[in-house]
């Protein structure tokens, strides 16, 4: 990797101001996934975030903080069974529980580490089905997802038009439901399509 800086939960392993305006550079993309206890927005909220920044090709630079946002027994108790069993399972239930960072805490720390790589509103949100996250960001960290160009890149475009286009590509997946494991997976799959799918 190139200048990897990899964070623990509520710590940011950032170089000072000085030097993060050198390392600024607009074509750069943010990678982000969120991890949450439904699908609606207006009801369910964010229990896990985690960003990478990379290159224009795709080359990793810095991975940023893990957070785990702290939520009530009450508001975990009332997701579906599939988030329950998927999220009981992964250990991301018993880490939100135990974790002290509020919902704002960990915007403010997503949005100081993305600074140091990324100029506002020059990357696009990435990820997969980046969208449904970026619904989650309007309604519960405006402030982040205003950081952002208005477009997306959606890694699901890809998958679905080469699904019709060439079927005998395939992309295995982990699919392990934890942030930061995803975007990993997003960014290789990126990579995928770019070797196998896209012809230049």
């Amino acid at each position: 990797m190139i200048g990897r800086s990899l964070a623990r939960q509520g710590e940011l392993n950032c170089a000072p101001t000085l030097r993060s305006r050198h390392m600024q550079n607009k074509q750069n993309l943010i990678w982000i996934d969120l991890e949450m206890t439904g699908l609606d927005p207006d009801t369910d909220v964010i229990i896990e975030m985690a960003t990478i920044i990379t290159d224009s090709e795709l080359n990793t630079l810095a991975e940023g903080p893990v957070i785990a946002v702290h939520q009530s027994d009450e508001t975990l108790a009332k997701m579906d069974e599939w988030n329950t069993r998927q999220h009981g399972g992964s250990g991301l239930t018993q880490r939100v529980r135990e974790s002290t960072i509020s919902m704002a805490e960990a915007e403010a720390q997503t949005l100081e580490f993305i600074k140091l790589w990324v100029p506002e509103r020059s990357s696009p949100i990435c990820g997969n089905s980046i969208c449904q996250d970026r619904r989650f960001l309007y309604r519960h960290m405006p402030t982040l997802e205003n950081y952002f160009h208005y477009r997306n890149l959606d890694v699901s475009t890809l998958k679905e038009l080469a699904a019709r286009w060439s079927p005998e590509l395939k992309f295995k997946k982990g699919s392990t439901h934890l942030a930061l494991d995803d975007i990993r997976e997003s960014i290789a799959e990126l990579r995928f399509y770019r070797e196998h799918f896209i012809k230049p």
